[in-house]
């Protein structure tokens, strides 16, 4: 029996969007998944917007694959508009697209590797999540009902890859942040998430191959799998009292604790805040 519920993920093709958007399908929504991977994977991993689909209907949801180019508005809009005329609502809107180098940046000073480190992060990463947002709203607030959650990390705080990605991330708190005022009369929460160490196929080969990268922050034992933000996302929307977290940006594994959450194989993935500390737009859970 499904959920009720509608949901969309930006940037789902694979890694964690895809993960969120199975275990979203899995807890009986209707996902909309978005991505450049259509017919084929772009880039160097596996993975298409189909396949994601297909994942979300063997889970027990329904998966629906629309093709978007987060750079284009244009076809962001239109995503949204198909949603209106096929569901007339939105309850969940995941901004997760975002580009990035295979590991951490390319060689050499930021200001010699040119300009698309920027448009990677900024402009697929944050740029998207703002426009994917003011085409999402009013179909949250048709719902009556709503939850944005942005995908961010302990980039926000933390010197990590390329210059671009901590902006990204800190932006994607600040988003949320500013977000909520606007949002609170029509009962939408925005939150910002900083995901762990993530189980994709991108991190299981830095893992493999430069395991020294990750020795300080637990590496493998401390990780989530890439469902575990999708788990995290069902119990918040079903928290009575959601809304006293509008605005926050949260550690997922610490989101997990709080709702007697654990991951796949039993396991409980680690908090970075010792490693971290807190988020600059942290409130208390």
């Amino acid at each position: 029996m499904g959920s009720g519920r509608v949901s969309v993920v930006t940037g789902a093709s694979r890694g964690l969007g895809r993960g969120i958007a199975i275990a979203l399908g899995a807890a009986g929504d209707t996902v909309y998944v978005t991505g450049r991977s259509k017919d084929a994977p772009t880039g160097n991993w596996p993975g298409t917007i189909h396949e994601t689909a297909a994942a979300i209907d063997a889970a027990g949801g329904r998966g629906i694959a629309v093709a978007c180019d987060h750079l284009d508005d244009a076809q962001t809009k239109a995503v949204f508009e198909r949603i209106e005329a096929e569901q007339g609502r939105l309850h969940v809107l995941v901004n997760n697209a975002f580009a990035m180098q295979d590991f951490s940046a390319l060689p050499g000073n930021f200001w010699e590797r040119g300009l698309e480190e920027w448009q990677q992060q900024i402009d697929v990463g944050l740029r998207s999540s703002y426009v994917a947002s003011v085409y999402g709203i009013p179909l949250l607030i048709k719902a009556g009902k709503g939850l944005i959650v942005n995908t961010s990390s302990v980039g926000a705080r933390a010197h990590l890859h390329p210059l671009p990605y901590g902006l990204s991330k800190i932006g994607q708190d600040k988003l949320a942040a500013d977000m909520a005022p606007d949002l609170a009369p029509h009962n939408i929460a925005a939150l910002s998430f900083w995901h762990g160490l993530v189980k994709t196929d991108r991190t299981l080969l830095g893992l493999e191959h430069f395991p020294q990268m990750f020795e300080g922050i637990g590496g493998y034992a401390g990780a989530e799998s890439p469902g575990f933000g999708g788990r995290i996302i069902d119990a918040l929307w079903r928290d009575a009292d959601l809304m006293r977290l509008t605005g926050g940006t949260f550690y997922t594994s610490e989101l997990a604790l709080h709702y007697g959450l654990k991951d796949e194989g039993d396991h409980q993935p680690i908090s970075f805040r010792q490693f971290f500390g807190a988020p600059l737009f942290e409130k208390a859970i």
